[in-house]
């Protein structure tokens, strides 16, 4: 009965069914001898783009950050989670009663043994994974997704659209600083993987608040509005074209080792140039009649 429970309820909502499950299970608290608290680790499916939960470990790092392991008790392979989050770097962190979207980015270097370092002074048995798993275990820092100058709370659909572009912009403001930091030092060819992680996940963001757009905000806009028309033509014709570069900047992702350095760092200015352009324009057309319809929307 708990089981057939907790299946229906994780079709609908995976995370509140493992928050279930934990409640009328034994613990699935790890093997570890000092348990550490734990986390809900929402990550989406490398192969099947579904929707997992795991709960998780964590410590916290001295930027208040939680720090997952891919422990996997040990075994000679990385979780599935870790490859999930690669594929996909947004994920979603249920951590008491807080639940947060948040950008999956694994440590390197120094500065993964440095954190590793960190978490076994909290959990030694992770040290005892590593040496059995045979492999660098790896740390993943959850880094809160942040929208500076957004909307605190949205009551309407304008609200949401500032909170989608605010995320937008920060996102890839912090990827050009990164990229700026990164090229500055001695650091080789390729790109490193938190500015992966951080553009990968902006541009899949992009891509839904796009889809998003096309596939419900424009259209109804049409019928409510049709004042609207040519702006929205033009806004459709601008999407294609940050759609273009968003996948010219994905396939330099693909091969980070070998990536143009000075190819990757001009696709970050101009996607930076020909977004800022796309949503202020966007922001100027459509903001008033948006602020018209309510958000949560209401039920007819």
């Amino acid at each position: 009965m708990i089981i057939s429970l907790f299946t229906a309820l994780a079709q609908v909502c995976p995370a509140a069914a493992f928050t279930c499950l934990h409640a009328v299970l034994p613990s699935r608290r790890s093997h570890l001898p000092f348990p550490l608290p734990e986390l809900l680790l929402t990550t989406t499916g490398a192969r099947s783009g579904r929707p997992h939960t795991t709960p998780l470990g964590y410590v916290r790092d001295e930027r208040g950050r939680p720090l997952v392991t891919g422990s996997a008790g040990g075994a000679p392979h990385h979780p599935a989670w870790y490859h999930n989050l690669l594929a996909h770097p947004m994920t979603e962190v249920e951590l008491g009663t807080e639940t947060f979207p948040a950008v999956a980015v694994p440590a390197e270097g120094a500065d993964r043994d440095r954190l590793f370092d960190l978490v076994v002074r909290a959990a030694p048995g992770f040290a005892d994974d590593e040496e059995k798993a045979g492999r660098k275990l790896p740390v993943v820092a959850l880094e809160r997704v942040e929208a500076e100058g957004a909307p605190a709370e949205a009551t309407n659909l304008a609200d949401k659209l500032l909170q989608g572009h605010a995320w937008l912009r920060h996102q890839l403001g912090r990827v050009r600083a990164e990229a700026d930091a990164y090229f500055a030092g001695d650091t080789g060819a390729g790109l490193g993987l938190q500015i992966r992680q951080h553009c990968l996940a902006f541009c899949e963001g992009l891509h839904f608040h796009h889809t998003g757009e096309e596939m419900a905000v424009f259209p109804a806009l049409e019928k409510s509005h049709p004042g609207l028309t040519a702006a929205l033509a033009r806004l459709r014709a601008e999407h294609v074209t940050v759609e273009r570069i968003r996948g010219e900047l994905e396939a330099l992702l693909g091969d980070m080792a070998g990536a143009d350095r000075a190819r990757f760092r001009a696709e970050v200015e101009r996607m930076t140039s020909e977004l800022d352009a796309h949503l202020a324009y966007e922001e100027e057309q459509l903001l008033p009649a948006l602020a018209a319809i309510p958000w949560p929307p209401v039920a007819p």
